[in-house]
């Protein structure tokens, strides 16, 4: 009996060393499910800190953004005391983005995400996660540091960097006589900003003269758009709270320079003249679009009594949007307009007249035919689907230039006292092919991941949208032809 059980504690001490052997060669049997499922890594909720966890998730299924995160924190990788990693928020970022995106190894389901806070409290943001915070207030947060922490960096270049002082731009004689002669420039990552900078244009035209002043340019890191009123019968989409963000308004009782320099021309030398006040007519467009484009819907009103309320119209987007109607563009003058367009006709964009976008309708009447589709409206059966985008399907004289892809979406369920965020998003690529977008989708509540349909993300009531800009066969071969040069 003795034998016997020596021989079964044997046997049982080989399938020990055996199922040792295979958690450390292959990990745990559920971190094997959760890979070949395609699922990624959930997020512990430290205290209502739902709101950081679903901006992680979302940011996550940015490629542009992590790799710009990548090549934003090379220059750390050479510093001699790599322990200081952790103080900087791009570095902290950068592992947790790639973790969530399964692009780094860990044997977790769920991850910690309080080392961001604490990098984000040496910022001097003092974030509470006991009290309702905003995503969207959270992006803007992350953007606004991430541009502090790239003006921090030093301009001049270290003398013991021998990377950056054996590039043909740094002479000897910039090193020896750095005092009196020009800095060595910056270096190329440093100059670069994130993948969601862009740029607002604001044009104000005169009414009574119809003189131009000179376009002032905003910077942007995300797109806050108003819902309008609804029409009742008609859906609200996507493309009505854009149309609504660069609609034209009126501003009254501006002093006009051109209106002033006409009345004193026609007036006798010696006389006062006061300046001349008139209305202009003021339009945002966009003068710059992201690579990565961050759309939040203002979902918070005010009742008549002053209190706050949330607005929970369902707003219609689409996995493609196309933001050719809203960039802005130089307006030429008549005679060379009437020639541009006879000669490059097939170049417009559709549902744009002149540099200034029109609605659809106007542009309907305008071309005499009907443009492909509205972003958030019924579409064209090819783009309800979550496959890639068939580019070869529009005609040549409508293949749009600025095309996003749709990559995450956050939603708020509650009201403005409470609430939670949850997100969803793709599911990350195969490794066998990085490149390429998946069609699957996830459903993301702080540690609870599951899949997710298209049809439900469709019917979901975003407040930040996540969107990536896709470029076409031509675009993609003049960005490799400016690499080269």
């Amino acid at each position: 009996r003795s034998k016997a059980m020596k021989n079964w504690g044997v046997i049982g001490g080989v399938a020990a060393a055996l199922a040792a052997g295979m958690y450390v060669l292959w990990g745990p049997i559920t971190e094997r499910k959760r890979r070949r499922r395609g699922l990624v890594p959930g997020l512990l909720n430290l205290g209502n800190t739902c709101f950081m966890n679903s901006l992680l998730q979302g940011l996550s299924s940015c490629p542009s953004f992590i790799k710009w995160l990548e090549e934003f924190t090379a220059q750390y990788k050479t510093d001699q005391d790599q322990s200081t990693e952790h103080q900087y928020l791009s570095v902290t970022l950068l592992h947790l983005l790639r973790a969530l995106s399964c692009q780094e190894v860990t044997e977790d389901d769920v991850l910690d995400a309080s080392c961001l806070l604490e990098v984000l409290r040496m910022y001097r943001w003092q974030i509470s996660s006991f009290e309702e915070q905003d995503a969207h207030e959270l992006f803007h947060v992350l953007t606004s540091s991430l541009e502090d922490e790239r003006d921090r960096q030093p301009r001049v270049t270290h003398l013991f960097d021998v990377h950056s002082l054996e590039q043909p731009e740094i002479t000897q004689k910039q090193i020896s006589c750095r005092t009196r002669g020009s800095l060595p420039p910056m270096s190329n990552h440093w100059k670069s900003q994130h993948p969601f900078h862009g740029r607002l244009t604001s044009n104000m035209v005169c009414k009574h003269c119809e003189h131009q002043s000179p376009v002032r340019y905003d910077t942007f890191d995300s797109l806050s758009l108003s819902i309008p009123a609804a029409v009742w019968g008609r859906p609200m989409t996507l493309d009505h709270c854009l149309h609504h963000f660069i609609s034209s308004e009126s501003v009254k009782d501006v002093v006009c320079d051109n209106c002033t320099k006409i009345q004193a021309e026609g007036t006798l030398n010696g006389q006062s003249i006061e300046n001349q006040r008139t209305t202009f007519v003021k339009q945002l467009k966009l003068g710059k679009l992201p690579q990565c484009l961050c759309i939040h819907l203002q979902r918070l009103s005010w009742s008549n009594q002053g209190t706050p309320l949330k607005r929970h119209e369902h707003v219609q987007f689409n996995e493609f949007l196309i933001m050719d109607i809203y960039k802005y563009r130089v307006p030429l003058h008549k005679s060379s307009q009437n020639e541009l367009n006879q000669k490059h006709s097939e170049e417009r964009a559709p549902g744009t007249m002149d540099g200034i976008a029109v609605k659809p309708s106007d542009a309907e009447q305008s071309s005499g035919t009907k443009p492909l589709f509205m972003n958030g409206a019924c579409s064209p059966p090819f783009l309800m689907s979550s496959g890639t985008f068939p580019l070869a399907t529009f005609p040549e004289c409508s293949s749009p230039v600025y095309l996003y892809r749709l990559m995450a979406v956050v939603v708020h369920h509650g009201d403005m006292h409470s609430g939670h965020f949850v997100t969803y998003r793709r599911s990350p690529p195969s490794p066998k092919n990085p490149l390429s977008v998946s069609s699957q989708w996830l459903w993301i509540s702080d540690d609870t991941v599951r899949k997710a349909s298209w049809q439900e993300v469709l019917s979901s009531s975003a407040y930040l949208l996540f969107y990536e800009r896709v470029h076409s066969r031509v675009q993609h071969q003049s960005l490799e032809l400016r690499a080269k040069e």
